[in-house]
């Protein structure tokens, strides 16, 4: 009816309107997006009883409705909204991560916020609203539109970071993230301005065309250099990890599981399509340094920490510099691998946080080493899960850190980076020992404090079981992901090589056939 009465009044308007697939292109963010509006408008009207669950609940539908929606999406290869935003294998894996993600952060919150006292309130919808934007990072191939994605995602960030608002650490995480923030948002726009003036486009696929077709400008490089900046800063990437710590120290466990994993899922899918399909290989070294430094940076610190999330925000440090050692390696194998390990790192990563915020306690009152003695006496099971998420961490067979890791040391040899993989392997050796010395407290110390070990409620269970099932799985059966990242990786190097801007999405597999033994 909207549409016939607009056809009748504007048809001008209606000629230029996209079509219907375009809509499907970027269903998953229209349904989250609707999900985090009706939170919004229910708010005023719950008290603060029924919000915890009431509102939590819409958002747990939200998000397993993000994901139908990406089933639906997947089925629309393509390009969409005048060749803004590409549906395909890449942006799709990304979608579903960045949801799952969220789908298990609402379930963790469930319990966190009714232990904390706080109000639900705007909680659920910024999460909701936050995911719209890492997902459309991943499809978006238009710099100017990655840019708004970014905000999005950002603001959502700042404002949940600070949402122990009875605590001053809360406060100094939020502000301290959105100034710092602030600063990196800036450089990537920078970036995409100098990249404009290089090449007069902000579409990734024109740049890369315009970038092959002759020599590349000095421009261009100092353009990736700046947005290389910018999102390394979101990625938590030495030299630009200074906020890392703190903010994850101050800001609420479950949000910490999310910000730690999520954003940074987004923000190397950026990268895979600046750095691969802009295809500027003049940043390699750039690349080089900020992976060695990340990861010995972020191991050595998190080594001397007490406090259990500074330990594990070091650790994402590290963790970001082994996804950069992937990064440069050669596009095929580096790509997947990178694809690969994001997603053994959220599952793992985020199972470990949601077992901190449950063990936390109201106020976040017990949160170092020391607290976590004998937990393998008074909770096994929780002290077990933890070992579990702990071992995937340092990269023990049988879980997905392992082939996480082999994969990107693999990608890394096979680029004949034979120096940046003996120091990610000796940081390997580093992690080890600050992960081993959760669990030498766990099980081999006796408790010097009581610390009470409330249940697991069902919602957390649930989390738990998730993170738990997709840890263990990507550890024995990680060849069906990492063949999905593989094709993934195939198309998107086919894509910047060999298909031009307006070409269909179902003329690729004949080609990647031809150009997978080469990858």
């Amino acid at each position: 009816m909207i549409v016939n009465w607009v056809a009748t009044f504007f048809p001008a308007l209606v000629q230029t309107l996209p079509q219907g697939a375009d809509y499907v292109r970027i269903l998953p963010e229209i349904v989250l997006s609707v999900f985090g509006m009706i939170v919004m408008v229910l708010e005023p009207l719950l008290d603060e009883e029924q919000s915890q669950k009431i509102l939590g609940l819409i958002a747990l539908v939200g998000t397993l409705a993000g994901l139908g929606a990406t089933w639906f999406m997947a089925q629309s290869p393509g390009l969409a909204f005048w060749n803004m935003v590409q549906v395909d294998e890449f942006s799709v894996f990304f979608h579903v991560l960045v949801i799952a993600i969220a789908t298990v952060v609402i379930l963790i919150s469930y319990e966190y916020m009714a232990v904390q006292r706080i109000r639900a309130g705007e909680y659920y919808a910024l999460i909701l609203f936050g995911v719209v934007g890492m997902a459309l990072m991943s499809s978006a191939i238009e710099l100017v539109l990655i840019f708004i994605a970014l905000e999005i995602s950002s603001i959502s960030s700042y404002v949940l970071a600070g949402f122990r608002r009875h605590e001053a650490a809360s406060a100094e995480s939020s502000l301290k993230y959105f100034l710092l923030g602030s600063f990196a948002t800036a450089f990537f726009l920078y970036g995409v301005a100098l990249m404009f003036g290089a090449t007069g486009s902000t579409n990734i696929d024109q740049i890369s065309q315009t970038l092959q077709s002759g020599p590349i400008p000095l421009l261009a490089f100092v353009a990736v250099a700046f947005m290389f900046v910018g999102l390394g800063f979101k990625v938590g990437a030495a030299p630009f990890h200074s906020w890392t710590p703190d903010v994850y120290e101050g800001a609420p466990a479950p949000i910490v599981g999310l910000m730690s994993t999520a954003p940074k899922a987004a923000a190397f899918a950026v990268l895979l399509r600046i750095v691969f399909v802009i295809d500027v290989h003049a940043i390699f070294y750039v690349i080089w340094v900020a992976a060695a430094l990340s990861m010995t940076l972020g191991n050595i610190s998190a080594f001397l920490q007490n406090n259990v999330k500074r330990l594990l925000a070091y650790s994402s440090i590290a963790h970001a510099g082994y996804l950069l050692v992937a990064f440069a390696a050669a596009p095929g194998p580096g790509i997947s691998a990178a694809m690969f390990y994001t997603a053994a790192y959220a599952a793992m990563n985020l199972g470990a946080f949601a077992v901190v915020s449950h063990f936390a306690n109201a106020g976040e009152r017990y949160v170092t080493l020391e607290d976590y003695e004998g937990l393998g006496r008074s909770s096994p099971l929780l002290a077990a899960t933890l070992t579990i998420f702990l071992l995937s961490l340092i990269g023990i067979p049988m879980t997905g850190g392992f082939f996480a890791k082999f994969y990107v040391f693999n990608a890394a040899m096979k680029a004949n980076l034979i120096w940046l993989t003996i120091i990610g392997v000796v940081n390997g050796g580093v992690g080890a020992y600050y992960y081993l010395r959760i669990i030498v407290r766990m099980y081999m110390r006796e408790s010097r404090k009581e610390v009470p070990v409330m249940p697991v409620p069902f919602a957390l269970r649930l989390a738990l079981v998730a993170c738990l099932v997709a840890t263990i799985y990507l550890g024995i059966f990680p060849n069906s992901t990492l063949q999905y990242a593989q094709d993934s990786a195939q198309r998107l190097v086919w894509q910047s090589s060999f298909a031009p801007v307006s070409a269909e999405p179902g003329t690729a597999g004949t080609v990647v056939k031809i150009v997978k033994s080469g990858i």
